[in-house]
């Protein structure tokens, strides 16, 4: 989401940190261009103004100017603005489960903003991470088939869904969940209401009673990210007409220009809880300012990619494979789990994304088109191999590979560059059984591929 503001940026601080010192002019210009930067990624007019202010008026300073590594200082203080603009260290982050049972969490939101299978996502997470038992409602009365929708996403996510009875109003289903809610025992209640393809006052009023009458202990906001400013709009009048405890910004991993995310907490008041980056329901994860400020100015998120990694990969086949790798062993059964183990943790621009220094090499990692379809391609070609090919690679000539690529519906040339991307992978697992754990901190990646960035996996 804020891969293009996150380049502009990073420009600009690697020309800062070039510079052994720097003067006042110095650092005007850079925010200048840094203000340039926030408004095409779309941020509000206010909160550039706000942002490049505070900036101004700490990085001026004698003992910024005048120190050590001046450039890193500017960064430093550019990072402490723009998590505040997200809404500070300390933002009330997830959901807010501190109440008693059953606790309501009102969905509210525009139609098409991804409100349902958020309703969905929430659930899911609720019942793995928090081990809560959940009831889903569709309050949705005037979208053809919104109950049914909802109904099976319960059922994709293993909740128990209000069972549907037509003719029924929002208000009236309300009542039946919260009722069926608190005899049956459930910890939380998630109530999806309708949406409309803009803000209006029936939209707002029926909001507002069921609120009134379910007293949700949070009332979540959905916005799709890609509307920029619309979605800061949005946000802003449900505020304003309903009131809100937070937000959850979904297609996140789309062309977002990010402006929305740094200009909703400063515009609306209403902390941002969540994020939704992609259609699979597990695609949802917690918004700390300081870790997507830090996304911004390319210096990764490991915090989150390694929560991410411990939720999906299964962790003794994990410590197998690392054991055969230290060993210096690497066969293509072992590369098809390696797949099948990224494939879970979900979009690969979205995880190379939360690595440091990642935006350096961003022109190859576009060149190299990686996509999670490219997962499922390599696994496809892996399992039209035999066990003992799988296992000798050096035995796959000519006619078995075109006997692969048949039986896995591509050309013989993507079973080549699969071999050749294998190939490499083994090279690397050997460097790495012998240099150590000491001779990989000192070497670090370039010391295991130092062709990085030069090979397409496909």
């Amino acid at each position: 989401m804020f891969e293009g503001l996150s380049g502009k940026l990073g420009a600009v601080f690697d020309r800062l940190r070039g510079r052994g010192s720097l003067s006042e002019a110095d650092v005007t210009e850079a925010l200048r261009e840094v203000r340039v930067a926030l408004l095409e990624a779309d941020v509000a007019l206010s909160v550039v103004r706000d942002l490049v202010a505070k900036v101004r008026e700490r990085a001026v300073g004698a003992e910024v100017i005048r120190s050590v590594a001046p450039g890193q200082q500017v960064v430093k203080i550019v990072n402490d603005a723009l998590v505040e603009a997200l809404g500070g260290a300390g933002a009330p982050t997830g959901i807010d489960l501190n109440a008693a049972a059953p606790v309501a969490i009102l969905m509210v939101g525009l139609q098409g903003s991804g409100k349902t299978t958020t309703s969905g996502k929430i659930a899911l997470r609720l019942k793995n991470r928090d081990k809560k038992k959940v009831l889903l409602a569709s309050l949705d009365v005037h979208r053809p088939a919104a109950q049914a929708q909802l109904a099976t996403l319960a059922g994709q996510v293993g909740v128990t869904s209000l069972p549907i009875i037509a003719g029924q109003s929002p208000m009236q289903i309300a009542a039946r969940a919260m009722d069926m809610a608190r005899r049956e025992l459930f910890d939380v209640v998630v109530l999806d209401t309708a949406g409309r393809l803009a803000i209006d006052d029936a939209l707002m009023d029926e909001v507002a009673a069921v609120k009134l009458a379910t007293n949700p202990h949070e009332t979540l906001l959905v916005v799709d990210a890609m509307t920029g400013q619309d979605a800061v709009n949005t946000a802003t009048a449900f505020q304003a007409k309903v009131g809100v405890t937070g937000i959850v910004m979904t297609r996140v991993d789309g062309d977002a220009r990010g402006g929305a995310a740094l200009s909703m907490r400063a515009v609306t008041g209403a902390p941002i809880k969540l994020l939704g980056a992609g259609e699979k329901l597990d695609a949802l994860e917690d918004f700390h300012p300081d870790r997507i400020a830090s996304r911004i100015l390319g210096m990764g998120d490991i915090v989150s990619l390694v929560e991410r990694a411990a939720e999906t990969i299964d962790q003794a086949e994990a410590e197998k494979m690392a054991a055969r790798m230290q060993k210096g062993l690497f066969t293509l059964e072992d590369y098809a789990n390696q797949l099948k183990q990224i494939g879970k943790m979900g979009n690969l621009q979205g995880i190379l994304g939360m690595l440091p220094g990642v935006g350096k090499i961003k022109s190859q990692l576009a060149d190299a088109n990686l996509d999670t379809k490219i997962l499922a391609r390599q696994a496809a070609i892996i399992s039209s191999m035999t066990p003992k090919e799988r296992r000798q690679p050096d035995i796959i000539k000519a006619s078995r590979k075109k006997r692969i690529a048949a039986g896995s519906g591509v050309q013989v040339q993507d079973v080549n560059r699969l071999l050749k991307q294998f190939d490499d992978m083994s090279v690397m697992m050997k460097r790495m059984s012998k240099m150590g754990q000491k001779g990989m901190m000192r070497g670090g990646l370039a010391s295991l591929m130092p062709g990085l960035g030069n090979k397409r996996p496909f």
